[in-house]
């Protein structure tokens, strides 16, 4: 679902960027400098096109690219330039084809393989486990999530916390975030504070002020913890923007400066929003879906517990889900200005090197950020991320600028058409007072029963473009619970206990018929028209109002399941190949095209129904620009603009 214009960096000229310069660091602090390391050496060149990108669409019924590829925040310069929705003629209509790279083709395979071994061949990442020795059968995941992997990589790292760069030349923790997990988690107010003075701000009179402030906010279908994952999200404004216009330390100043930074940042500024933000940043202007420089993101991104709900009795004192070890932790630093105007999608460096530190473990994504990450090795202990690793980061988290004082080179760029000035969460923080706090997960609250499933505590917020509901839109369009298109067990059995005639409905849910291609494709379209049953009757809202626990959070035994597979990719340390693992090939990785719309290998050999579908047909006319471009129609006729915006109802009441 990618279109990459081969030799188009050529035909680009050099456009004059005004770039800030970064903070300043004391003077004795080397200066970061990384290497440009051509793609074409990384064990994955196409690391930045997610495996999601690659699944089949039922003919059309199942349109999960929408949630990345529109042109809606493109189009209004709202902090993005990266048009996917047919908006740009460079990039096409990225939802209606496959169209992927080829990088150096024909010297280097082309992006129309599917890369990404672990999703797609789970029984090869299971002899790679075993291969190494291990038996996952002997594992105890429940033991092993509620261990803390965070504050032993905290401890490696050197210097103040109140200085985001360590200054230690080489050190794979010199951009690890200045936040420690021991002062977590953050106030009901969301500030994290410290019971150390040493490294902090100022004492306000409950704590020490570490500078960061915990976001909670609403998740795209990516990280919820039925696909595994779950995330906290902080951010720390630079030290101006802790201060009063007299220059002392003051809290009211600083969240108003929060404030004032999200309205911006979630397209709910007033009309009688202040031009400049307050105190000491009184010389820094207020621009919608930008960024002031030198904002910092800490993001964990945690395995799931289902014990963990934030309350006195849980496992681990982070809520919403979120366990105590942690699969990654990343973090994000502008250092230079984003400017959607000055950027536009011809200006798209996808196949240019990337700039990277191979041992400190970041990456510039060439629209203003630096990106830094850690990951678990394979005793489960964080080490930082390859520049392989961290090229997956910029495939979402970035934008198109003109090219940078690079000695000659072009830089990576990629990016989607969802996120703001680079980012996904700030942009869908929950209303008022509770956004500002820990990542619960809609107000997850623990089951009562040893195999139920846990409950939420919003209504569905509205998303502000389509006018309607935001998890109804996803799933009467995805028709499954994730960007695989993946109906897990757990969601199978909630909608057959629902979906049935003696309860109103035109049919009853139905399995996937997966022995024709028209048997698929019906069965999918019933289930979608089902679904939208289901949401027209608000059924898809537990009895209070709450968005319905069952699509949102696993059972115990399946998160488990999901905690021991993840493993697998950490004993073999295989992460090129990916991150998300199934019990089995994902159906929607499988072939069920009809005569009038089958396509064949790249070879030439025709493809099965239920085959694994491991490369799509090229571009193969070499007068082309696009020679060696992915050229199947992905049967999706009609995709809705969509943008990440959200506007929230009062919650529904918990009595």
């Amino acid at each position: 679902m990618h279109r990459f214009v081969i030799l188009l960096a050529l035909l680009v000229p050099v456009v004059a960027f005004p770039y800030l310069p970064a903070p300043a660091q004391p003077p004795s602090r080397p200066a970061l400098k990384g290497d440009y390391i051509a793609r074409s050496s990384l064990p994955n060149p196409y690391a930045h096109i997610p495996a999601q990108c690659y699944i089949e669409t039922a003919g059309g019924t199942q349109n999960a690219c929408q949630f990345c590829h529109t042109d809606g925040l493109a189009k209004r310069g709202f902090g993005n330039n990266v048009p996917q929705g047919g908006h740009s003629p460079f990039l096409g209509d990225l939802t209606a084809e496959y169209a992927f790279a080829a990088l150096q083709f024909p010297f280097l395979a082309n992006g129309s393989i599917n890369p990404w071994e672990n999703t797609l061949r789970p029984e090869r990442l299971r002899a790679a486990v075993a291969a190494e020795g291990q038996d996952p059968s002997n594992w105890n995941p429940r033991a092993r999530i509620r261990e803390d992997n965070w504050s032993s990589a905290w401890d490696l790292r050197a210097g103040s916390p109140l200085q985001w760069d360590t200054g230690v030349a080489g050190d794979p923790f010199r951009l690890f975030p200045a936040l420690n997990p021991r002062d977590l988690p953050a106030g009901a107010d969301g500030f994290v504070r410290s019971s150390r003075a040493e490294g902090t701000c100022f004492h306000d009179g409950i704590g020490w002020i570490t500078g960061w402030r915990a976001i909670n906010f609403v998740p795209l279908g990516i990280f919820t913890p039925l696909t595994g994952s779950v995330s906290g999200i902080y951010i720390r404004l630079p030290d101006r923007f802790l201060r009063d216009a007299s220059g002392r330390y003051d809290l009211a100043t600083y969240a108003a400066n929060l404030d004032l930074l999200a309205a911006a940042i979630s397209d709910h500024l007033p009309a009688d929003a202040p031009a400049l933000y307050h105190g000491g940043a009184a010389d820094t202007l207020v621009q919608p879906g930008l960024y002031p420089l030198g904002t910092e993101f800490a993001h964990p991104l945690h395995y799931v517990d289902v014990a963990c709900d934030g309350s006195p009795a849980a496992p681990g004192r982070f809520p919403g889900t979120r366990a105590n070890r942690v699969k990654e932790i990343r973090y994000m630093i502008k250092l230079r200005r984003f400017d959607p105007d000055y950027g536009a999608a011809v200006m798209k460096e996808e196949a240019a090197p990337a700039y990277a530190h191979r041992a400190e473990g970041w990456i510039d994504n060439g629209a203003g950020w630096l990106l830094a990450g850690w990951i678990e090795n394979r005793s489960g202990e964080l080490r930082a991320q390859t520049p392989g690793e961290l090229v997956q980061c910029v495939g979402c988290h970035s934008g198109h600028l003109p090219p940078q004082d690079t000695g000659g080179y072009g830089m990576f760029q990629s990016g989607v058409g969802v996120t703001v000035d680079s980012t996904w969460a700030l942009p869908r923080r929950l209303p008022g007072q509770a956004g500002w706090g820990e990542m619960d997960m809609l107000g997850y609250r623990a089951p009562t029963q040893p195999d139920g499933i846990g409950i939420a505590s919003w209504d569905d917020p509205l998303n502000r473009s389509l006018q309607r509901g935001e998890f109804r839109h996803f799933l009467e369009t995805v028709v499954g619970i994730s960007l695989y298109g993946d109906m897990p067990s757990s969601v199978e059995d909630f909608l057959k206990s629902r979906i049935q005639p003696d309860r109103g409905y035109s049919a009853a849910w139905p399995p996937l018929e997966s022995t024709t291609a028209t048997g698929y494709r019906d069965s999918q379209l019933l289930r979608a028209a089902l679904l939208r049953e289901l949401t027209a009757r608000s059924e898809y809202l537990d009895d209070r109002g709450h968005l319905a626990g069952a699509f949102f959070y696993p059972r115990e035994p399946e998160a488990l399941e999901n905690a021991r597979r993840y493993q697998q990719v950490v004993v073999t340390q295989r992460y090129h190949w990916g991150k998300d693992v199934f019990p089995e090939t994902p159906i929607t990785f499988r072939y069920f095209r009809t005569p009038a719309h089958a396509f064949t290998h790249q070879d030439g050999r025709p493809y099965e129904v239920g085959d694994v579908v491991v490369d799509r047909p090229i571009e193969t006319d070499r007068t082309r620009l696009t020679w060696g471009v992915g050229i199947t129609p992905t049967e999706i006729r009609e995709s809705p603009d969509y943008e990440p915006i959200l506007d929230f109802p009062e919650p529904a009441s918990s009595e």
